[in-house]
């Protein structure tokens, strides 16, 4: 089989979108070797370093014409590369059906809460058209719950909308932990409206009064992201390189991950592979099963980061259940999954 997935994703340095696009691209060609996997788009992007051979770089648009990528671009780069399927892993595939092709669909957030996303218009317009007309022939979302709420949403046949659920990438495994002034807590992923990091700050103030401890925040600061203004404790590390990442997470008293929704929650699970205790909103309980703390309220977020700073018995045994939980995810299975998605679309397309 020769797949094209659609890169644009890559060209932003950091997010789950970039994780996916990269994780999943590598361990399709891992698992695959007699099959050939190409990243291609409008847009410069970074690849994955040291992919295996088969997996490779396609082109972008030679013409006025390819510059309406969705339109046109994508589909003759497909063309070109002989592709059998065409994976659009950023919520979109190319407009006109003229080979099969899967949209990942990986949250329903750009439709639920206009204050979420100041820059997801074109999301929003686009991928509710193609979904009603069936241009994709096959739908994954992250999630089972992601996808029960697509069906209902967008009136998608179940038997065209498979849920792949992702994972942690094996570099990240518990490491020395980086030098701290202060034990701290963690929060990792792009810092935006709806993963609710006013309220993680508001606990932080409350934990103080009674511990020692800071809390890091380390992500890329969206334009529409809230402001942060100084605090004793607070640390803003920007994005971090993904060699940090892994100590960065094992030293960690606790990683909290409060946010109001989420479609998987994958900082949740590279958390957990590096044996942090998570403490998180019920909004990841689809991945992170029994392992994490889970806090409804701001009381109980609260409670459990007291809890994380002064009960070293609760947190070992929440560390150890991360790294059981972790365990039970992996690339390989997910694009394993993938994998027979695009089989399917094989199958179905022009039926």
């Amino acid at each position: 089989m020769r797949v094209v997935l659609e890169a644009a994703s890559l060209a932003v340095s950091s997010g789950g979108l970039a994780r996916y696009t990269s994780e999943l691209s590598l361990a399709l060609a891992r698992c695959y070797p007699e099959d050939e996997f190409f990243l291609a788009s409008d847009q410069p992007f970074q690849a994955p370093t040291e992919p295996p051979l088969n997996l490779a770089r396609g082109g972008g648009p030679r013409n006025a014409l390819e510059r309406r990528w969705w339109l046109w671009g994508l589909a003759r780069e497909a063309l070109r590369l002989r592709a059998d399927v065409i994976h659009g892993p950023d919520f979109s595939v190319p407009y006109l059906p003229l080979r099969p092709s899967v949209l990942t669909l990986h949250d329903l957030s750009p439709w639920l809460d206009s204050q979420w996303h100041h820059d997801a218009g074109r999301v929003k317009r686009r991928a509710p058209v193609l979904l009603k007309l069936g241009i994709p022939t096959m739908v994954i979302t992250v999630s089972e719950a992601v996808r029960r709420e697509a069906i209902a949403r967008f009136h998608i046949p179940s038997d065209r909308i498979v849920a792949t659920p992702l994972a942690a990438p094996e570099w990240l495994r518990p490491q020395a932990a980086c030098p701290s002034p202060r034990p701290y807590f963690l929060f990792v992923g792009t810092i935006e409206p709806r993963k609710n990091i006013p309220a993680v700050i508001a606990a932080l103030r409350e934990i103080r009064r009674e511990c020692e401890v800071d809390l890091v925040l380390a992500g890329r600061l969206r334009a529409d992201a809230p402001a942060i203004a100084e605090e004793p404790g607070l640390r803003l590390m920007g994005e971090v390189a993904d060699a940090e990442l892994a100590h960065l997470y094992s030293g960690a008293l606790a990683f909290v991950y409060p946010s109001l929704y989420e479609g998987f929650g994958l900082p949740v699970i590279e958390a957990m592979q590096c044996g942090a205790c998570v403490i998180a909103s019920p909004a990841v309980r689809e991945a992170a099963g029994n392992a994490a703390a889970y806090a409804s309220s701001h009381a109980e977020l609260i409670a459990a980061m007291r809890r994380a700073a002064t009960q070293p018995g609760w947190l070992a045994e929440r560390r150890a259940l991360s790294i059981a939980r972790a365990a039970e995810f992996s690339w390989d299975r997910t694009a394993r999954l993938t994998y027979e998605v695009y089989r399917e679309a094989r199958k179905r397309f022009g039926r």
